[in-house]
């Protein structure tokens, strides 16, 4: 396992590289949409009463635990766009985990062929080798 994760990071092949770009996006596209949701999460709600998104940081907080967990400490956003943002965030969570779970498949699937092909050529090498060996006389 530890052989693998090695190899994704260094996109030792093919079916390697796609994997790493594909986490690579995804984690990138998702710190842009943390931080573009902390600014209008900031911009929504930091005036309404009883909020507790009251700095920039609260409201990274607060989009940070949200994406990541789809829960946090903080009560509910108190205004309306504040809480349509709110499921748009959960939205996307799901649809990250949607998305890495057919990453990991297709990598799973792509890669268990490639080892049994690997296998395959080995063994008919073996006995191409075997077949054609020399004899001491």
């Amino acid at each position: 396992m530890a052989a693998e994760v090695r190899d994704v990071v260094q996109a030792r092949t093919p079916t390697h590289s796609r994997l790493r770009d594909r986490l690579v996006g995804i984690a990138i596209a998702t710190i842009g949409f943390d931080l573009l949701c902390a600014v209008l999460a900031f911009v929504f709600d930091h005036d309404a009463k009883q909020t507790q998104v009251t700095s920039f940081g609260s409201a990274l907080f607060w989009t940070s635990t949200q994406l990541l967990t789809v829960s946090s400490s903080f009560q509910n956003p108190i205004s309306t766009p504040a809480r349509l943002l709110d499921v748009a965030m959960e939205v996307y969570a799901i649809t990250v985990v949607a998305s890495l779970a057919g990453a990991m498949g297709a990598f799973m699937t792509k890669r268990g062929a490639e080892l049994e092909q690997s296998a395959e050529r080995a063994k008919n090498a073996a006995e191409h080798h075997r077949g054609h060996g020399t004899t001491a006389g």
